[in-house]
């Protein structure tokens, strides 16, 4: 899966510089699911609770069914669903990584990222189809991630009274959205810092606690030795 992700990052990169034919990239779109399917079989073959498993990993399941390239030739989003496996490789990357996986699940890391995730792409789907001067969902989405993270570059701008509506709802969520990614970034550094505080704070107790018995010890050689002198 390691190789798939790393294609698939690959394959987009020859896409956009069309260093890859389309049969080429369809070829490859179909092994892609078929490495997603093939891993959720078998993974779902050897564990016990095959239907814990599949609940616990739902995300496999919405891969296989709205990854099949098939569906791509019959919906309007074939765009965003094959971009989609962007956010794919980057989900079995940080899956391979234990120090990405820690962070993710501290602190409401990892699920406070897929809100935002999914709002930048239901915002730029949103102000794509109500406002006439933002014409594609790329763009929407564009838009909608560099205004939720306070940035706003103004190459994007809504010009109807109900995208610019819009877009202030999603200005104040985004603040506080950026919020909660700063303090929960912030929280899993000082978390750190405190359990490497705690952990040096118990080594030296154990050095301590190790350094009294052995003065004892020798406090109890030399008793011995003195009683052993007046006899």
């Amino acid at each position: 899966m390691l190789f798939v992700a790393l294609w698939i990052l690959l394959q987009w990169y020859l896409e956009e510089t069309r260093g890859i034919s389309p049969q080429l990239a369809r070829i490859a779109d179909w092994l892609v699911w078929l490495a997603f399917l093939a891993e959720t079989t078998l993974l779902s073959a050897l564990v016990r609770n095959r239907r814990g498993y599949l609940r616990g990993n739902w995300m496999n399941l919405a891969i296989i069914m709205g990854g099949m390239p098939l569906l791509w030739q019959i919906t309007p989003l074939v765009g965003l669903l094959r971009s989609f496996r962007l956010v794919l490789a980057v989900m079995i990357l940080a899956r391979l990584s234990k120090s990405v996986r820690v962070m993710l699940s501290r602190h409401q890391l990892g699920n406070t990222l897929v809100v935002a995730f999914i709002t930048m792409v239901v915002s730029g789907i949103i102000i794509s189809r109500i406002d006439p001067s933002i014409g594609t969902v790329w763009d929407g989405m564009w838009w909608a991630w560099a205004t939720m993270s306070t940035v706003g570059y103004g190459d994007v701008v809504p010009h109807s009274a109900a995208g610019r509506l819009f877009g202030s709802l999603l200005i104040l969520f985004g603040v506080v959205l950026l919020s909660l990614l700063t303090a929960n970034m912030a929280a899993f550094f000082i978390g750190g810092d405190a359990k490497k505080v705690e952990l040096e704070g118990k080594e030296t107790d154990l050095l301590l606690k190790e350094i009294s018995l052995r003065l004892q010890r020798v406090e109890r050689l030399l008793e011995e030795q003195q009683a052993a002198k007046k006899r």
